[in-house]
């Protein structure tokens, strides 16, 4: 294929979420290395565990490029029942932190992108009768082994209670279904909003009803709950125990939130507001909760899946996620940063002799 791998286009963070939107690359024509194994997402076979998380691709076209570039499951970027503006830019800043534990008061910015960066959309989305025709036509155009994933969240309104909240995410799931979505990922962890739409995980009853709203509504297509940083084995068992009956699956970690310190030193970005941090930081930490849910699962004699996400970029960091209890291995930022990252995985794991876990 003549296809050159270093001039693949990327997401540009210096310009705006809507000029990204309506600048999606075209997909490509490219040899996929096999990955040996028998893998399967949430019951259906695929060519790898990898796929791509809710936030990088913005629409059905986004989708169909990561597709053609040995993502086996794409995910749509998060949609509403509203339509909602993303926050204004720097919507990626690069930061300059190690691992992170989920304790840091801050972190501080950098002008250069070196493995993570603080995340700053708000969960913006188009109208449902615009996000709905693009899932339709991108069911249709996305080649039949591929997964399309949709992500959807509820959109808080004055004076709502959870069962209105559950009733919202319920109805985008529904319209999301009758669109084409393969499956549905709910987002209970944005750390960029105030409201509780965006933290849910961390409200194990409140998470309970909606997750069972939602399954309601959806029948028996595959459900995903997306959550954040858990604090430790209590607050992971409480989680699981409220969700486990309503949900096939948990895809974490979204990210870590701090506060980010400027490149000036002297003031915080984000109007000193907590911003999800995403990247090879978020690394550890997320195997390390992978690894706690996949106990706790084994434990209660679940058939709960996990989805590994946070900050893998090698056939080495997939193995990590496979061997802590993980199905499936998505990348966000490894992806943005280099569209070509899959391509290098999948040969680096077929040299390595991987199986399915």
């Amino acid at each position: 294929m003549s296809t050159n791998l270093a001039s693949l286009p990327t997401y540009d963070r210096f310009q705006t979420y809507e000029w990204n939107y309506q600048h999606a690359p075209r997909p490509v024509e490219l040899e996929i290395p096999d990955v040996p194994g028998d893998w399967r997402f949430l019951g259906r076979k695929v060519g790898s565990p990898l796929g791509v998380p809710a936030g990088p691709l913005l629409n059905g076209a986004w989708c169909q490029y990561y597709a053609s570039l040995g993502f086996d499951v794409v995910t749509y970027k998060t949609v509403r029942s509203v339509e909602r503006a993303c926050y204004p830019l720097p919507n990626l800043q690069p930061v300059d932190c190690g691992q992170l534990a989920g304790s840091e008061a801050e972190v501080p910015a950098v002008e250069r992108m070196s493995g993570s960066w603080a995340v700053s959309y708000g969960m913006p989305s188009k109208t449902p009768d615009v996000w709905r025709r693009d899932i339709e036509t991108t069911r249709k155009q996305l080649p039949a082994a591929k997964v399309l994933s949709v992500s959807v969240v509820g959109t808080v309104q004055e004076g709502w209670t959870i069962d209105d909240l559950a009733e919202d995410y319920a109805q985008c799931a529904a319209w999301a279904v009758e669109s084409g979505a393969d499956c549905i990922e709910t987002n209970f962890s944005c750390p960029n909003v105030s409201t509780c739409d965006g933290q849910l995980y961390q409200q194990p009853e409140d998470a309970a009803r909606v997750a069972e709203v939602v399954r309601q509504r959806i029948g028996k297509t595959p459900y995903i709950l997306k959550i954040g940083k858990l604090s430790g084995h209590e607050e992971a068992a409480a989680l699981l125990d409220a969700v486990a009956s309503h949900a096939d699956a948990l895809a974490m970690t979204n990210s870590i939130a701090t506060t980010v310190r400027a490149t000036d030193g002297a003031t915080q970005l984000f109007d000193g507001q907590k911003r999800g941090i995403c990247g090879d930081a978020t690394r550890q930490a997320s195997v390390a909760q992978t690894r706690l849910m996949h106990e706790l699962i084994r434990e209660r004699g679940l058939k709960l899946q996990l989805i590994g996400v946070g900050g893998a970029s090698t056939a080495e960091h997939v193995r990590e996620y496979l061997a802590a209890g993980a199905q499936a291995v998505h990348l966000a930022t490894a992806a943005m940063v280099d569209p070509g990252v899959a391509l290098a995985i999948r040969r680096g794991m077929a040299e390595g002799g991987m199986s399915d876990a």
